[in-house]
Protein backbone atom coordinates (compact mmCIF):
# COMPACT_ATOMS: atom_id res chain seq x y z
CA UNK A 1 0.00 0.00 0.00
CA UNK A 2 3.06 2.05 1.03
CA UNK A 3 3.96 1.67 -2.49
CA UNK A 4 1.12 2.11 -4.47
CA UNK A 5 0.52 5.45 -2.31
CA UNK A 6 4.24 6.51 -3.88
CA UNK A 7 3.58 5.42 -7.28
CA UNK A 8 0.75 7.08 -7.43
CA UNK A 9 2.07 10.24 -6.38
CA UNK A 10 4.97 9.85 -8.56
CA UNK A 11 1.67 9.35 -11.55
CA UNK A 12 0.31 12.77 -10.43
CA UNK A 13 3.90 15.05 -10.55
CA UNK A 14 3.91 13.38 -14.34
CA UNK A 15 0.79 14.70 -14.67
CA UNK A 16 1.69 18.15 -13.51
CA UNK A 17 5.02 18.53 -15.31
CA UNK A 18 2.96 17.39 -18.46
CA UNK A 19 -0.07 19.88 -17.43
CA UNK A 20 2.25 22.34 -18.62
CA UNK A 21 2.79 21.47 -21.88
CA UNK A 22 0.04 19.15 -22.75
CA UNK A 23 -3.90 19.48 -22.50
CA UNK A 24 -5.06 17.38 -19.61
CA UNK A 25 -7.23 15.03 -21.66
CA UNK A 26 -4.30 14.58 -24.17
CA UNK A 27 -2.61 12.70 -21.21
CA UNK A 28 -5.39 11.06 -20.18
CA UNK A 29 -5.39 9.05 -23.61
CA UNK A 30 -2.07 8.38 -23.61
CA UNK A 31 -2.15 6.85 -20.14
CA UNK A 32 -5.21 4.63 -21.39
CA UNK A 33 -3.43 3.61 -24.52
CA UNK A 34 0.25 2.45 -22.10
CA UNK A 35 -2.54 0.63 -20.07
CA UNK A 36 -4.86 -0.93 -22.62
CA UNK A 37 -1.07 -2.33 -24.31
CA UNK A 38 0.45 -3.54 -20.93
CA UNK A 39 -3.18 -5.01 -19.87
CA UNK A 40 -3.69 -7.11 -23.17
CA UNK A 41 -0.60 -8.54 -22.50
CA UNK A 42 -1.80 -9.36 -19.00
CA UNK A 43 -4.40 -11.31 -20.75
CA UNK A 44 -3.00 -12.71 -23.96
CA UNK A 45 -0.47 -14.39 -20.98
CA UNK A 46 -3.05 -15.61 -19.11
CA UNK A 47 -4.89 -17.47 -22.22
CA UNK A 48 -7.59 -15.62 -21.45
CA UNK A 49 -10.71 -14.28 -23.73
CA UNK A 50 -11.94 -10.19 -23.59
CA UNK A 51 -15.03 -10.80 -24.29
CA UNK A 52 -16.84 -9.54 -21.59
CA UNK A 53 -20.13 -10.96 -20.16
CA UNK A 54 -21.21 -7.75 -18.68
CA UNK A 55 -20.92 -5.01 -21.70
CA UNK A 56 -23.01 -2.38 -20.49
CA UNK A 57 -21.48 -2.42 -16.77
CA UNK A 58 -18.02 -2.39 -18.12
CA UNK A 59 -19.19 0.56 -20.49
CA UNK A 60 -20.64 2.23 -17.62
CA UNK A 61 -17.51 1.67 -15.38
CA UNK A 62 -15.87 2.81 -17.86
CA UNK A 63 -17.49 6.13 -18.72
CA UNK A 64 -17.29 7.34 -15.49
CA UNK A 65 -13.89 6.52 -14.93
CA UNK A 66 -12.62 8.29 -17.75
CA UNK A 67 -14.96 11.59 -16.48
CA UNK A 68 -13.69 11.05 -12.94
CA UNK A 69 -9.74 10.72 -14.94
CA UNK A 70 -10.10 13.81 -16.50
CA UNK A 71 -11.94 15.89 -13.78
CA UNK A 72 -8.48 14.27 -11.80
CA UNK A 73 -5.84 15.48 -14.41
CA UNK A 74 -7.67 18.90 -15.39
CA UNK A 75 -7.64 19.93 -11.53
CA UNK A 76 -4.24 18.78 -11.06
CA UNK A 77 -2.43 20.76 -13.77
CA UNK A 78 -4.33 24.27 -12.32
CA UNK A 79 -4.36 23.65 -8.51
CA UNK A 80 -1.19 22.65 -6.25
CA UNK A 81 -0.48 18.84 -6.28
CA UNK A 82 -1.07 18.46 -2.75
CA UNK A 83 -4.32 20.38 -2.38
CA UNK A 84 -5.53 18.59 -6.01
CA UNK A 85 -4.45 15.15 -4.14
CA UNK A 86 -6.53 16.06 -0.81
CA UNK A 87 -9.61 16.86 -2.47
CA UNK A 88 -9.19 13.80 -4.54
CA UNK A 89 -9.25 11.74 -1.76
CA UNK A 90 -12.66 12.29 -0.82
CA UNK A 91 -13.67 9.09 -3.11
CA UNK A 92 -14.19 6.57 -0.40
CA UNK A 93 -16.62 8.77 1.19
CA UNK A 94 -18.36 9.15 -1.78
CA UNK A 95 -18.16 5.46 -2.78
CA UNK A 96 -19.98 4.71 0.51
CA UNK A 97 -23.07 7.00 0.31
CA UNK A 98 -23.54 5.68 -3.48
CA UNK A 99 -23.34 1.91 -2.11
CA UNK A 100 -26.07 2.51 0.16
CA UNK A 101 -27.70 4.27 -2.49
CA UNK A 102 -27.40 1.79 -5.35
CA UNK A 103 -26.32 -1.67 -4.09
CA UNK A 104 -28.35 -1.07 -0.41
CA UNK A 105 -25.09 -1.60 1.66
CA UNK A 106 -24.68 -0.53 5.00
CA UNK A 107 -25.22 3.24 5.98
CA UNK A 108 -25.22 4.70 8.90
CA UNK A 109 -24.25 7.54 11.22
CA UNK A 110 -19.89 6.99 10.46
CA UNK A 111 -20.97 7.57 6.89
CA UNK A 112 -22.97 10.61 7.88
CA UNK A 113 -19.87 12.21 9.94
CA UNK A 114 -17.55 10.98 7.56
CA UNK A 115 -19.08 13.00 5.03
CA UNK A 116 -19.50 16.35 6.68
CA UNK A 117 -15.75 16.07 7.62
CA UNK A 118 -15.19 15.41 4.47
CA UNK A 119 -16.64 17.85 2.87
CA UNK A 120 -15.63 20.27 5.62
CA UNK A 121 -12.06 19.25 4.44
CA UNK A 122 -12.82 20.51 0.57
CA UNK A 123 -13.70 23.84 2.12
CA UNK A 124 -10.57 24.21 4.02
CA UNK A 125 -8.55 23.38 0.79
CA UNK A 126 -10.59 25.58 -1.30
CA UNK A 127 -10.83 28.22 1.10
CA UNK A 128 -13.93 29.80 -0.89
CA UNK A 129 -14.54 33.67 -0.82
CA UNK A 130 -17.74 33.52 0.96
CA UNK A 131 -16.41 31.84 3.94
CA UNK A 132 -13.01 32.96 4.34
CA UNK A 133 -13.06 36.50 2.47
CA UNK A 134 -10.28 35.80 0.45
CA UNK A 135 -9.74 33.30 -2.26
CA UNK A 136 -6.41 32.61 -1.66
CA UNK A 137 -4.34 31.43 -4.01
CA UNK A 138 -7.12 28.12 -4.51
CA UNK A 139 -9.17 28.68 -7.84
CA UNK A 140 -12.23 27.31 -6.38
CA UNK A 141 -13.90 26.25 -10.04
CA UNK A 142 -10.55 23.69 -10.49
CA UNK A 143 -11.33 22.68 -6.40
CA UNK A 144 -14.72 21.91 -7.12
CA UNK A 145 -13.94 19.86 -10.60
CA UNK A 146 -11.63 17.73 -8.52
CA UNK A 147 -14.50 17.50 -6.14
CA UNK A 148 -16.90 16.14 -9.36
CA UNK A 149 -13.94 13.70 -9.77
CA UNK A 150 -14.43 12.16 -6.74
CA UNK A 151 -18.00 12.24 -6.87
CA UNK A 152 -17.13 9.96 -10.32
CA UNK A 153 -14.95 7.90 -8.94
CA UNK A 154 -16.74 6.19 -6.00
CA UNK A 155 -19.60 5.81 -8.71
CA UNK A 156 -16.63 3.86 -10.63
CA UNK A 157 -15.90 2.31 -8.06
CA UNK A 158 -19.28 1.03 -6.85
CA UNK A 159 -20.37 0.13 -10.53
CA UNK A 160 -16.80 -2.27 -9.97
CA UNK A 161 -17.67 -3.98 -6.82
CA UNK A 162 -21.14 -5.01 -8.64
CA UNK A 163 -19.36 -6.63 -11.27
CA UNK A 164 -16.46 -8.25 -9.07
CA UNK A 165 -18.21 -11.35 -8.93
CA UNK A 166 -19.73 -11.45 -12.44
CA UNK A 167 -16.32 -10.69 -14.60
CA UNK A 168 -12.42 -11.13 -14.09
CA UNK A 169 -10.32 -8.77 -12.72
CA UNK A 170 -8.07 -8.52 -16.16
CA UNK A 171 -11.21 -7.80 -17.96
CA UNK A 172 -12.38 -5.30 -15.90
CA UNK A 173 -9.09 -3.31 -15.45
CA UNK A 174 -9.02 -3.66 -19.45
CA UNK A 175 -12.07 -2.37 -20.27
CA UNK A 176 -11.47 0.97 -18.49
CA UNK A 177 -8.79 2.00 -20.53
CA UNK A 178 -10.39 1.06 -23.39
CA UNK A 179 -13.12 3.02 -23.42
CA UNK A 180 -11.48 5.62 -22.18
CA UNK A 181 -9.56 5.71 -24.98
CA UNK A 182 -12.73 5.98 -27.61
CA UNK A 183 -14.02 8.68 -25.16
CA UNK A 184 -10.89 10.46 -25.33
CA UNK A 185 -10.47 10.93 -29.11
CA UNK A 186 -12.85 13.66 -29.68
CA UNK A 187 -11.43 15.75 -26.27
CA UNK A 188 -7.59 14.74 -27.93
CA UNK A 189 -8.27 15.73 -31.43
CA UNK A 190 -9.85 18.95 -30.98
CA UNK A 191 -7.09 20.32 -28.84
CA UNK A 192 -4.16 18.19 -30.03
CA UNK A 193 -0.36 19.37 -29.30
CA UNK A 194 2.18 17.71 -30.17
CA UNK A 195 4.41 15.99 -28.00
CA UNK A 196 8.04 16.91 -27.73
CA UNK A 197 10.85 13.95 -27.18
CA UNK A 198 10.14 15.35 -23.51
CA UNK A 199 6.72 14.74 -23.48
CA UNK A 200 6.19 10.98 -24.56
CA UNK A 201 8.56 10.61 -21.30
CA UNK A 202 5.96 12.23 -19.57
CA UNK A 203 3.35 10.39 -21.04
CA UNK A 204 5.06 6.93 -20.72
CA UNK A 205 5.66 7.80 -17.18
CA UNK A 206 2.12 8.27 -16.49
CA UNK A 207 0.80 5.41 -17.65
CA UNK A 208 4.06 3.05 -16.48
CA UNK A 209 3.37 4.60 -12.73
CA UNK A 210 0.07 4.44 -13.02
CA UNK A 211 0.19 0.63 -13.69
CA UNK A 212 2.37 -0.19 -11.20
CA UNK A 213 0.17 1.62 -8.27
CA UNK A 214 -2.52 -0.37 -9.27
CA UNK A 215 -0.49 -3.82 -9.14
CA UNK A 216 0.67 -2.97 -5.40
CA UNK A 217 -2.90 -1.39 -4.75
CA UNK A 218 -4.56 -5.01 -5.64
CA UNK A 219 -1.66 -7.13 -3.78
CA UNK A 220 -2.18 -4.42 -0.65
CA UNK A 221 -6.05 -4.91 -0.45
CA UNK A 222 -5.36 -8.80 -0.69
CA UNK A 223 -3.02 -9.18 2.08
CA UNK A 224 -4.58 -5.90 4.15
CA UNK A 225 -8.19 -5.32 5.88
CA UNK A 226 -9.26 -2.45 4.47
CA UNK A 227 -9.66 0.38 6.82
CA UNK A 228 -5.47 -0.54 8.10
CA UNK A 229 -4.70 -0.26 3.63
CA UNK A 230 -6.41 3.07 3.49
CA UNK A 231 -4.71 4.56 6.58
CA UNK A 232 -1.61 3.83 4.47
CA UNK A 233 -2.73 4.59 1.61
CA UNK A 234 -2.70 8.39 2.74
CA UNK A 235 0.96 8.64 2.30
CA UNK A 236 0.01 9.78 -0.98
CA UNK A 237 -0.88 13.31 0.47
CA UNK A 238 2.70 13.52 2.11
CA UNK A 239 4.28 12.44 -1.29
CA UNK A 240 2.20 14.79 -3.20
CA UNK A 241 3.55 17.79 -0.73
CA UNK A 242 6.77 16.76 -0.96
CA UNK A 243 6.46 16.58 -4.63
CA UNK A 244 5.28 20.35 -4.54
CA UNK A 245 7.33 21.37 -2.65
CA UNK A 246 10.62 20.15 -4.75
CA UNK A 247 9.62 20.86 -8.36
CA UNK A 248 6.88 23.80 -7.83
CA UNK A 249 8.09 25.26 -4.73
CA UNK A 250 4.76 24.87 -3.84
CA UNK A 251 3.98 25.08 0.49
CA UNK A 252 1.16 23.68 1.40
CA UNK A 253 -0.59 26.26 4.02
CA UNK A 254 -2.10 25.73 6.90
CA UNK A 255 -5.76 24.93 6.09
CA UNK A 256 -4.49 22.29 3.63
CA UNK A 257 -3.29 20.32 6.55
CA UNK A 258 -6.09 21.10 8.32
CA UNK A 259 -8.25 20.03 5.46
CA UNK A 260 -6.52 16.88 4.54
CA UNK A 261 -6.55 15.73 8.26
CA UNK A 262 -10.71 16.23 8.27
CA UNK A 263 -10.39 14.36 4.89
CA UNK A 264 -8.78 11.70 6.14
CA UNK A 265 -10.49 11.72 9.18
CA UNK A 266 -13.80 11.12 7.48
CA UNK A 267 -12.45 8.22 5.40
CA UNK A 268 -11.05 6.36 8.56
CA UNK A 269 -14.86 6.43 10.06
CA UNK A 270 -15.88 4.79 6.91
CA UNK A 271 -13.54 2.49 6.85
CA UNK A 272 -13.76 1.49 10.31
CA UNK A 273 -17.18 1.16 9.98
CA UNK A 274 -16.13 -1.70 8.17
CA UNK A 275 -18.42 -0.68 5.57
CA UNK A 276 -17.65 -2.88 2.08
CA UNK A 277 -17.07 -0.71 -0.15
CA UNK A 278 -14.33 1.04 1.10
CA UNK A 279 -11.98 -2.15 -0.11
CA UNK A 280 -12.40 -0.61 -3.59
CA UNK A 281 -11.89 2.72 -2.79
CA UNK A 282 -8.77 3.37 -4.44
CA UNK A 283 -8.87 1.13 -7.72
CA UNK A 284 -7.99 3.56 -10.55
Amino acid sequence: MAASAFFFSLMSLFVKIGGEHLPAQEMVFGRSLVVVAVTWGLIRRAGMSIRPTFTGLLILRGLLGFAALSCFYEAITHLPIAESTVIQYTSPIFTTLLAALFLRERFGWPVIASTILGLGGVLAVARPAFLFGTGGDISLAYALIALGGAVLSGGAYVTVRHLRDREHPLIVVFYFPLVSVIAGIPGTAANFVMPTGTDWLVIAGIGITAQIAQVCLTRGLALETASRASAIGYLQIAFAAVWGILWFDELPGALTWVGAALIIGGSLAVALSRAPAVATARLR
